[in-house]
């Protein structure tokens, strides 16, 4: 994966090319030539043209657009970001996006869009599949990851949704009311670290209005925050159709808006700027940092229609053998399939009555009978813009044959719901089930206008999963039920259908389609009467309730959407050949009423307050002693591990440079994977601070009876809090390391703590000292004096 050697070479000197373009030319690179292309300039009198470079949708593989509706060229599927957000695995996220940064090139795409870093502030997103965590430091390491991969092979990335952008519904337009605090240690954070980390070549900005002022108009966010505090000096580009005022949104810093608008929008910042209203000297730092993203990113004439694309290839077509290996498609396969192993998540592994664990399974023995649509149609990718058209699927049903051959018998179980929210099969098949719908095909996800045709689809499948249970799929279960009468393993698959995790779309619910519930309820009430083992492999991207079926049945294996080769890697898993290591980077709720924000979650007339403020994910369950089915972090081993040996070092207190060590050993059987997780808390704040907040976390490799050292740094910002107080004073917020006690904790999940220690930090040198609450004067309720806050 090494990049060939020009992969940075200039097509043109930025400053000489700049200086020679016209205002209406320099006005012209700030929108696109089309949906996908920037613009292009080559006139005489120019020292080098300027060359168009293709952006192409990710971000778990790579969607080359053909000019037909819903239809790409195909590439390798890799696991969405929430399964890899399972892995803990900054490097085998790197090879994924060095990857997809490989195929980019292959198919002559020169800029990805993604990877995408929004917080899970509710399960119940329906583009939760598209991002890692409820975590902004684990999302801000997994998102830097991705870019250093992808960009390592001449690709451009492009940061993405910034910010704020945490529902589906009404994304347009709804208006984020939340506090700088919240913003700031929550919703901006894994884009400041991805950006310090990792330098992506651009940053997308969100559709969503944030206090009242939409993303790509705000000029708080996308200058003062991204470039001055954070030293951003790459592209700020549009999500597509998101600008609604092309020379207010430049005022605020985005220079590049998509898709085109075939020249309406350059001419209003020309007209801008030759009535005064708009100073020329945006217009050229906008097109500098555009034509610097065309020299990083332009592979040269001879590449930039890709290799795979050289050899022909029109809208439908699968590649030929040829283009396969130009794709370097087995290759990629492989890695899909240990990507999608090191994503699968152990939640529960229940003793049998023999005293061994229902998983792994044994290679030999009596019949296995698989129930469910998706061990035929594996599940493994979500709706809208990030969809691929892979080069090939592994079938879980398939994969699983090859290992325990005629001991396998299948029966769907359950009706099989539409594999693509936007393709014409599905309306016959929605039909054939009772459920109404518009007779129009619905057209590609970006379009506003075509929104709601869009969701149409999707809101009749969730109604059709909630609603009474048709004849046919009433003798579905029943033939499931009677082929699993005989086996002495029954292995469930159940999860999501696609329309409930799509963009445009949020789900109104977390459980499972109840014809699903019914089955595997139905199935656990066969295993107390057989004595069978019951295992459910759950296929989703973010977290589902598992009333009431949970305690009934003897293992689960979350497989996310592992992307084209999770069928072979849940084979893996089930019969030992691979030790599950993921562990979930979203907490699983025991339901939807106990989650962040609830009453409120989509907001109202336009407006959503985000009134939890910090506490989304485990801080939120954890501020309110609320019991969940599964915490953040947690995972199941076919090994166990020992933690041991804490030993924590101030190196520098004024600094609050911490050196923690610690001990891993696998006291296990297995060969296997942990990730070891620190957690810091700071019990005595004078503000409400979560009981502990994920600060680093490694995975390690072990052999049986093995043991590893394991050594986090840890510095100032790890132990502050952002003080908007100087902000309310007319100064700048900052961020506050009080002095106090803190404490270190190493766990396996947010709630399996192992190891604890306590230590004492000075108040921070270098910032105004707090003023404590019974000194201030005047209200009780107020923490401010003199710009300082208490």
């Amino acid at each position: 994966m090494t990049p060939p050697s020009d992969v940075h070479a200039a097509p043109c000197d930025v400053d000489a090319v700049l200086s020679a373009l016209t205002l209406e030319e320099k006005a012209s690179l700030l929108s696109g030539l089309d949906d996908w292309f920037t613009q292009p300039i080559d006139r005489p009198g120019l020292p080098a043209p300027v060359p168009s470079i293709e952006v192409g949708d990710g971000p778990h593989g790579l969607r080359k657009e053909t000019g037909v509706d819903m239809v790409w060229v195909p590439a390798t599927g890799f696991p969405t970001a929430s399964a890899m957000g399972a892995s803990w695995d900054r490097d085998l996220m790197r090879r994924v996006g060095a990857a997809i940064g490989e195929e980019a090139r292959a198919e002559g795409v020169q800029v990805v869009l993604g990877p995408g870093v929004n917080m899970k502030r509710s399960p119940l997103g329906g583009r939760n599949f598209e991002y890692f965590s409820e975590d902004p430091m684990h999302s801000g390491e997994m998102g830097a990851a991705y870019v250093q991969g992808t960009q390592s092979v001449g690709v451009g990335t492009s940061l993405k949704h910034f910010a704020a952008n945490n529902q589906e519904i009404e994304r347009t337009r709804i208006s984020v009311i939340a506090d700088e605090r919240t913003l700031r240690e929550t919703y901006l954070a894994a884009f400041e670290r991805v950006i310090r980390l990792a330098d992506p070549w651009s940053v997308m900005c969100s559709y969503n209005r944030l206090l009242g002022v939409h993303a790509s108009e705000n000029r708080w966010l996308l200058t003062e925050v991204l470039r001055d505090e954070w030293g951003y000096d790459g592209v700020v580009v549009s999500d597509w159709n998101a600008v609604h005022d092309r020379v207010a949104a430049l005022r605020a810093g985005l220079d590049l808006e998509m898709p085109g608008t075939g020249g309406r929008t350059d001419d209003e910042i020309v007209a801008a700027v030759r009535a005064g209203d708009l100073d020329e000297s945006l217009v050229d730092d906008a097109a500098r940092r555009v034509l610097t993203l065309v020299t990083r990113a332009y592979p040269g004439a001879d590449a930039v229609h890709g290799a795979v694309m050289d050899l022909g290839h029109a809208a439908g077509e699968r590649l030929t053998e040829a283009q396969l290996a130009l794709l370097h498609a087995d290759e990629h396969h492989a890695l899909a399939r240990e990507a999608a192993a090191a994503c699968l998540t152990l939640l529960r592994n229940e003793a049998l009555p023999g005293g061994e664990r229902a998983l792994p399974l044994e290679t030999e023995g009596k019949t296995i009978a698989v129930i469910g649509a998706f061990a035929e149609h594996a599940r493994i990718q979500g709706g809208g813009s990030s969809g691929v058209d892979p080069t090939r699927v592994d079938s879980p049903i398939d994969a699983i044959r090859a290992i325990a051959a005629d001991r396998v018998a299948y029966a769907p179980g359950y009706v099989y719901r539409p594999k693509n929210a936007y393709q014409d099969d599905n309306l016959a098949t929605l039909d054939a089930h009772g459920v109404a719908f518009v007779h129009e095909r619905p057209m590609v996800a970006r379009r506003s206008a075509t929104l709601a045709k869009e969701l149409q689809l999707a809101e009749a499948v969730q109604r059709a999963t909630r609603s009474g249970l048709s004849p046919e799929a009433l003798r579905l279960q029943d033939e499931a039920v009677a082929l699993a009468e005989g086996a002495a393993t029954i292995v469930v698959f159940a999860g999501l259908p696609l329309a409930f995790e799509q963009e445009a779309n949020d789900r109104d619910t977390l459980a499972l389609p109840r014809d699903q519930v019914e089955l595997i309820s139905r199935l656990a009430d066969l295993k107390n009467r057989t004595g069978a083992r019951l295992v459910v492999v759950l296929s989703n991207g973010a977290a589902v309730t598992m009333d009431p079926w949970h305690d009934r049945v003897d293992a689960v294996l979350e497989a996310w959407l592992g992307g084209q080769a999770v069928g072979s890697a849940i084979a893996d898993a089930l019969f030992g050949r691979v030790n599950p290591s993921g562990k979930i980077a979203e907490t699983f709720p025991l339901a939807v009423e106990d989650t962040p924000g609830q009453p409120n979650w989509i907001g109202e007339r336009g407006t959503v307050l985000y009134g939890e403020g910090v506490f989304i994910g485990y801080r939120w369950y954890d501020a309110l002693r609320r019991s969940v089915r599964y915490p953040f972090g947690h995972g199941l081993s076919y090994t166990t591990f020992a933690y041991s040996d804490l030993a924590v070092e101030v190196i520098d207190a004024a600094a609050a440079r911490v050196r923690v060590t610690c001990t891993v050993t696998n006291d296990g059987t297995r060969a296997g994977a942990d990730v070891v997780q620190l957690y810091v808390g700071d019990p005595d704040a004078e503000v409400h601070r979560p009981l502990r907040e994920l600060r680093g976390f490694e995975k390690v490799r072990l052999a049986p009876g093995e043991s590893t050292a394991v050594e986090f740094e840890l510095e100032s910002r790890d132990f502050a809090y952002w003080d908007s107080a100087p902000e309310r004073e007319g100064g700048r917020g900052l961020w506050r390391r009080e002095g106090g006690a803190f404490h270190i904790d190493i766990g396996a999940s947010s709630r399996d703590i192992r190891l604890h220690a306590e230590i004492d930090l000075p108040d921070d040198p270098s910032i105004p000292p707090l003023v404590a609450d019974a000194a201030l004067r005047g209200s009780s309720s107020s923490r401010f004096v003199q710009g300082h806050a208490g």
